[in-house]
This record gives structure tokens, sequence and C-alpha cells, in this order.
């Protein structure tokens, strides 16, 4: 007998086959097909429905948050059943004491808070067994990130890692791949990450090839050197045999876009060539960081604390505004590639909220300042730890990356608070994709884009048994109606519940149904 039948629906499979009319029986957290006859504890009739896997978020910052309700809200509300976390070189664990201010400063975009637990973590073990005695609604895995490494064995320090210390890091990362994390991501515009060579890069990456790891990079440039820096990322591949994922792949700024057909074609390259790379995206044309993002990163080597003091001086903030104006600085400048302070919006500014919700010349307006004053000074307020999002990108770059057929979806949602604002990405990129892509731009069929939210993810990924409507899968659903889903969330209200999902089942249990959680939570923590 049969745990539960879902009747009458239409099946999206995940793998990218036309849909079809039929039946999903779940027993035991499995899903079981051909059940038309087969009894059930109980049926659910859900014709007219679309039933799809689970989706899988390929990036997502959600070990900063594990475990909250604000978690749950943020994912499952939009379909998500698994995330892969400790994106962008910014994860968790492990971490060492001493450096534990300078790794909660850097983490804090993604987090208002840190448990007391965190300072036992050196051992990724130990966060583990934490990770596991949380209630979880849904499943994660997490990459171990490298800025997280560097600043336990070196701190902020901006120079080359000497071989000492990339014994250290490589140990660290080791132990963590012996007890089950993914791969290891970089965040190569964000300190002390930037520092790295791509010697130090590749030789973390060997280690993480054994365990069929996977490396996934924020490369050291979206935007004037996007292609030089997809080389490097994929040359790490090439050099130590790895599964490569270029992390939310776009064009920054004007004078870059276009260019993804040259790096399309590197990474179609690569592939014939025998490295596996994949890309992920957001569906969205605006990009969402730190606002300390737009300043060059050698100036925030000594930490957020030194940097603050910095910016209180006069002197000090007219060489950072002609370095920050000047095209020739040699740094990603988030700045010019939103076109200046009219393209840049402040969605986290906790100690100055009135700027929230705001582009910074908009507000400078309202104040009658200077922009590049009102800018220096919300960083000063809040010691750097703030969040812009950055209008910096074209609708026809992100429609031609979305068709390649290397790319997978994922929100980089930063999930601070769902009390916060941010960026509609967060609580909205799956349904926004259907609605994007499938309805809108009528660029991909949905069968299209639910494989590339849930097969060809979980294939990319080296996720066993998710992603599939097929006997013995693990039973994480999504239902919905394609006609009434719509994603919510904007940029003035960026944390907004998606309409139109009527289940999400994680582990074959109901964990939200008509927009109410049931109070189950299933999720686990999943060892690669």
């Amino acid at each position: 007998m049969l745990d539960l039948i879902f009747k009458n629906g239409t099946i999206i499979d995940g793998s990218g086959k036309k849909s079809y009319k039929g039946d999903v029986g779940i027993k035991d957290g499995k899903i079981v097909l051909n059940c038309t006859n087969v009894e059930s504890k109980e049926e659910i009739d859900i014709e007219g429905f679309v039933i799809t896997p689970g989706f899988i978020d390929a990036h997502s910052h959600g070990d900063l948050i594990l475990g909250t309700k604000d978690a749950a809200l943020f994912k499952i509300t939009q379909g998500i059943t698994t995330e892969y976390t400790g994106q962008c070189g910014l994860s968790i664990a492990p971490i060492k004491e001493k450096n534990l201010r300078d790794i909660q400063n850097m983490l804090s975009m993604g987090t208002t808070f840190f448990p007391k637990e965190m300072k036992n973590w050196e051992k990724f073990s130990n966060f583990i067994n934490y990770a596991d005695s949380l209630d979880l609604y849904l499943n994660s895995k997490i990459y171990v990130g490298h800025s997280t490494l560097r600043i336990s064995v070196m701190g902020m320090e901006n120079r080359p890692a000497t071989k000492l210390e990339l014994d250290k890091m490589k140990g660290i990362l080791r132990e963590a791949m012996e007890s089950g994390a993914a791969g290891f991501s970089t965040g190569l515009i964000y300190t002390p990450s930037v520092y790295a060579t791509e010697d130090e890069i590749i030789e973390l990456a060997e280690v993480i090839e054994p365990f069929d790891g996977i490396y996934a990079s924020h490369m050291r440039n979206e935007s004037n050197k996007i292609v030089e820096a997809v080389k490097e990322t994929i040359n790490v591949g090439r050099q130590s045999g790895v599964r490569v994922d270029i992390s939310h792949h776009k064009m920054l700024g004007r004078p870059n876009w276009g260019k993804q057909k040259e790096t399309l074609r590197l990474i179609d390259e690569a592939n014939n060539e025998g490295i596996f790379v994949f890309h992920d995206q957001y569906p969205y044309t605006a990009n969402m960081t730190t606002l300390n993002a737009t300043m060059p990163p050698w100036y925030l080597s000594e930490g957020f604390d030194a940097m603050t003091e910095k910016l209180k001086e006069r002197k000090f903030r007219e060489q950072l505004k002609l370095e920050m104006q000047d095209p020739k600085t040699d740094y990603d400048n988030y700045y010019l590639n939103a076109g200046g302070w009219d393209g840049v919006y402040v969605y986290s500014s906790p100690k100055m909220p009135e700027a929230e919700g705001k582009f910074i010349s908009e507000y400078a307006k309202e104040l009658n300042k200077d922009p590049w004053d009102l800018f220096f000074d919300i960083c000063v307020e809040n010691h750097c730890e703030t969040g812009g999002v950055y209008s910096s990108m074209s609708e026809e770059d992100v429609c031609e990356i979305i068709k390649n057929k290397y790319c997978i979806v994922g929100s980089d949602g930063l999930t601070r608070a769902w009390s916060e604002k941010g960026h509609p990405r967060a609580s909205g990129t799956f349904p926004h994709a259907i609605n994007y892509f499938v309805k809108e731009k009528k660029i991909l069929t949905l069968e299209e884009m639910i494989n590339k939210m849930t097969g060809k993810s979980a294939d990319f990924l080296r996720m066993l048994n998710k992603g599939l409507i097929k006997d013995n899968y693990d039973a994480d659903l999504v239902i919905f109606k394609y006609d009434e889903l719509k994603d919510t969330a904007t940029y003035a209200k960026s944390n907004s519940i998606t309409e139109g999902i009527k289940y999400v089942l994680v582990d074959g249990n109901i964990v939200y149904k008509d927009k109410e959680f049931t109070g189950l939570t299933p999720g686990k923590l999943l060892r690669h």
C-alpha cells in the first residue's frame, strides 16, 4: 500500500521530455509510478495542476540562515526543495575562532545572526553535527568557501599564500570533503579570495578531485575582463580535473553586453575538450551584492574596522572617488558597471534604514547632498556591512545565456531576513524563470525550463536520486497551476510569496500547502 497518490496530474518529469497525464505515488519517501490501480492511504486529485520534481537551487547562500523559518520562506514558497550553499567563497564553516570576527564581517551580507556554536566549527564535521541537529524544511548541500578558508589560515592578508599556509588550507578542505562537503567555491572579487593566485585555486581544486567535488566560481571579473576570467575558470578544471560551475553567469556593464557569445563559445569548447563546465543563472537584469564591492578590494585587506575609519577621512574619500571613476583602475568596478549612482539601489542599511529602497542618487537629491558623500556615509554608519542592487545587465544577454545547453538555474539569493528589503531573486527566481522565459519571452518550453531547474541540475551537480519523477527517486515534488503561477517579488517588495503553488513535498512529506507551512521538517544536510 502506498502512502499517497496524486491523481490525474500533468506530469513534467524533469528530463526535458514532453509532459503527460498520469498519477504519481509515494511510499517511504520514494516515487512510485504505474500506480493507477494500487491502493493508497490517501489520494489527492490534482486534475488541472502540473506536478514536477522539486526545484534545485544551484546557487544559494542558505547556509547562513540554515534551519530558520526565513530559510523556508525564501525557498519552499517558490518550490525549492534542495539548495547548494556555501557559494562565492563564503561558507559558514569551517572557521578558526581567532579569526571569527573577520569571517562574520564577511558573512554579514547574508545573515543577521550567528549561532553561538560557530566558534566550535574548526572542523567541518562539527558543523555537520550542528546542522544535523536542526529542523530543516528543505535539503541542503554545502561548498567550502575559499574566503572562509583563507581567513581561517591567514586572516585578511593581501598576498599569495605561503606553502605552509596553502598546506593548512588543503588539510582543512580535505577534512571537509571527507565529512561530506560538495566541493569548494571562490568569490574572486571579494576579499580575501581576490588576493589568491590562479595556482592557489588549482592546488585547492586538486584536493576535491578524488571526492568528485565541484568547483563553483564567482569569477575574478564579470565585466571588462570576463573573457579572461572564463578562461581562468576553465583552466582550473583543465589542470585539476574537477567539474566546474561558473556562478551567476552574466555580462556587467553596457560596454560588455554581447560578450556572452564568446564566453558561451568557450564553455562549449571546454566541454568538447572533455572539461565538464556548466554555469548557473538567475533571470534578472540587476545583480546584487555588498555596497563595498564598488570599492577597490585592496583597500579592504585590513578588514572592515580599518576601512570604516579610513572612510571618515576627506582625503581618502577623494582618492577613492577618483579611482572608482577611472575605468583603468584594475578591478571589477560595480559602480561603473551600473552606470554610476543612478544605477545603485540600497537594499540593506541597518544603521541608516531611511536609505533602504532608494537609489543613491535619488536619496542624495532628497537630502540635497553629494551622492559620493552619501555613499561613504552609508558605509561608515553601517561599518561597511551594507547591500546594493546594481542595474548592469541586458535582457538579450540574459535570454541567450539561459538557452545554452550547459546553463541551469540558481537564485544567488542573499536571504538575510524576510523582514528586510533585498533582491526579488531571493524569493522569486524559479517562478520568475518560468514566467519570464516561457510565458513572456517564449524562448523555452515549460518542459525545457523545468529540466534546467531539476533533472539537468541534479545531473550537473552530481546529485543522486533527485531531479526526476522516476521510480524510486526521492519524492521531492512541486504541484502548481501553470496559468496562475506568478512571482510576486519585485524590487520595491523583494520578499513576497509566489502565487499558484498548491503543494511542495520534501522526501514524500507535504511541507507546504495553499501558502501555509504544515509544520513538517524532513529536510537534511546532504553529504556529497
